[in-house]
Order: structure tokens, then C-alpha cells, then sequence
């Protein structure tokens, strides 16, 4: 009796020790807002893979920041041009949320940027932004492209990141930064 006493409390003590389910866990408190993912590691990056858009060719991009936000007019200092290959369309993909287009605020892309890989920045391109967003990249080769810039709201406000997909074909490309 006393060896069975034992065994009944031995069983009770695990079955107090075993998880029960709680149900779903609570709602976030009102105007939580997670904090971003940290970003990932670039895996993949192959210097060969930027070979197609170094020579020149006959292509141009004719661009245009026509952003319309919460501010009257937007402005921009430098647009910049990055080759697509598997690992930038990972690194757009992490930055934009978006491999074709996207308008995020600069700060959560820059809380999304990953250490850049060190080759990387010698197939970037950058053009300046003349007087009412216009800017100009020329004698590229047939591929395809990220347009990047910065839209900065005239007399303050939030900076917001502009990207587009754009291909070459050995004419003029025209893109509008929205």
C-alpha cells in the first residue's frame, strides 16, 4: 500500500509539472509597433555576377523624382544605380520589401541595411539630381537596374527612400520616381 501511495504521488507531482495550454498568447498593448527584423546575412554575393554591367553601351535612364507625400514638394541630391543580380534583388528585397518599386522612409531602410559587401560598391553608379528631380545615367549596357534616391520634403519632414526597376535595351529608359 504504502509502494502504491508513493507511485500516486510520484504521478501527481509530473502532472503538475506538465505544460498546459494558456490559449493564444495576448494582444500587443494599443500603438505597439515591433521592432524590425535585424537584417539577414547576405549570402551569394559573386563579384561575376556584376560582370554584364561594367562595359558601356548605348543605353540610358532619363529619371524623374515626382514623389507626392505628406509635404508640397520633394527634392533630391543623388540618384544611384545598382545592377540587379540574385544577391541585389535579395538586398531590395530586405530594404524595400519590393524587387519591382517601393516608398518606404529612409530611417526603416536604414534600419534594414545590412554591412555591404566590399566589391559592391564599384558597380554602383550615382547621378545628381538636377533642379526638379531630373537626373540622367548614361552609356549603360543592356540589363537590368535599381533606381534609388532620397525624397526629402521641402522645410522638413519624413525622408522617404524611392526605389524603381528599370531595364536598358540600348535606348532611352524614362522612369518617374513616385
Amino acid at each position: 500500500m504504502r509502494r502504491l501511495f508513493g507511485v500516486l504521488i510520484a504521478t501527481l507531482v509530473l502532472a503538475a509539472c506538465a505544460e498546459t495550454p494558456m490559449g493564444p498568447p495576448p494582444p500587443p498593448p494599443p500603438g505597439y509597433v515591433p521592432p524590425p527584423p535585424p537584417p539577414p546575412a547576405f549570402d551569394g554575393y559573386r563579384d561575376s555576377d556584376f560582370g554584364w554591367s561594367t562595359p558601356a553601351g548605348g543605353g540610358k535612364i532619363v529619371g524623374v523624382l515626382a514623389y507626392k507625400g505628406d509635404a508640397a514638394h520633394y527634392t533630391c541630391q543623388t540618384a544611384v544605380l545598382v545592377p540587379e543580380t540574385p544577391w541585389t534583388r535579395a538586398r531590395m528585397r530586405t530594404l524595400y520589401l519590393s524587387t519591382s518599386s517601393a516608398e518606404i522612409p529612409s530611417d526603416d531602410v536604414k534600419a534594414r541595411t545590412p554591412r555591404e559587401h566590399g566589391e559592391y560598391a564599384r558597380y554602383v553608379r550615382q547621378a545628381p539630381c538636377a533642379a526638379g528631380g531630373h537626373f540622367l545615367f548614361s552609356g549603360l549596357p543592356d540589363g537590368v537596374w535599381y533606381v534609388i534616391t532620397v525624397a526629402a520634403p521641402v522645410g522638413g519632414g519624413v525622408r522617404m527612400a524611392v526605389m524603381h526597376r528599370v531595364e536598358t535595351h540600348g535606348d532611352t529608359a524614362h522612369v518617374v520616381l513616385r
